[in-house]
């Protein structure tokens, strides 16, 4: 029994042995393999922007490029019918018969009037009770996300313009304090992740850079379209901290820096991602 128990322990310690090689060559291969994929990264500078459709796979690149099987598409066209729809008030068209190329690129913005930081999605609620005295529609309801979606798709291919100076000032701290700041049960910050660790996996997900040019998009795992806000409310809830409500000043502050952040990548609206 003696020699039967030592034997025994003597394959379990050499199997234990195996399985540790195993680990460290499957572990040192998946590293290597990160490293031939993105071979380029050592040699990026820290200003060097890369955009999240440039960590998809080549297959969901090509979806959100198709001009007729990217599904946020149905999105941008309701977005136009309700644009150009009369019913009950004047459309938006006949105040914006010039239509409304690179605005979205403008936004946040902030509102001399109302002395507030607007997104698109707050001018166009801003727009519905000053200027159709209708009521705002609520936040990520279908049909906030299709004016949105159209009112982006407007200025695709243009770079974000933000202005982050004078009443602006303010609010991009703020966004870019939240940007920087640990919360959650995992403390963890943004910049953790979308600074420190890009390029690198997360699961089963390449970790992108952060960039908001995408939104509102379409996200697979959602299996829907959506905005800004709720992405960053499932940021939030993933590192276990309580998300803001979408449309919160929290959020739209945050909104900003990240257009900052994004400055010099084209707006890629109705996008795609994971």
């Amino acid at each position: 029994m003696p020699r039967r128990g030592m034997a025994l322990s003597a394959i379990l310690r050499f199997t234990r042995l195996v399985a540790l090689v195993f680990c460290i060559t499957a572990s040192n291969s998946a590293i290597a393999q990160i490293k031939k994929e993105f071979s380029d990264k050592a040699d990026l500078a820290p200003d060097v922007v890369r955009s999240g459709s440039y960590f998809l796979t080549e297959s969901t690149r090509q979806l959100q490029n198709d001009s007729f099987a990217n599904p946020g598409l149905l999105w941008v066209d309701q977005g136009k019918a309700l644009f150009e729809d009369d019913t009950g008030a004047a459309s938006c068209r006949s105040c914006h018969e010039n239509g409304l190329t690179g605005v979205f690129a403008r936004f946040p913005a902030y509102d001399a009037k109302l002395k507030k930081l607007l997104n698109i999605e707050g001018r166009i609620n801003q727009c519905r009770t000053q200027h159709q005295a209708l009521t705002p529609f609520p936040y990520e309801s279908n049909t906030l996300l299709s004016l949105t979606a159209y009112v982006a798709s407007l200025s695709r291919d243009t770079p974000f313009n933000v202005s982050v100076k004078d009443e602006s000032k303010q609010y991009f701290d703020r966004g870019r304090e939240y940007f920087f700041t640990r919360r959650g049960q995992l403390n963890l910050a943004c910049t953790q992740c979308h600074d420190d660790n890009w390029g690198r996996m997360l699961r089963g997900d390449r970790i992108s850079q952060g960039h908001s040019n995408a939104y509102p998009g379409y996200r697979l795992e959602w299996q829907s379209f959506g905005s800004l806000h709720r992405r960053i409310a499932d940021c939030d809830t993933g590192v276990r901290a309580n998300p803001f409500e979408p449309g919160s000043p929290t959020y739209v502050e945050l909104e900003l820096y990240l257009a900052w952040r994004s400055a010099n990548l084209p707006i890629e609206s109705p996008g795609v991602r994971r």
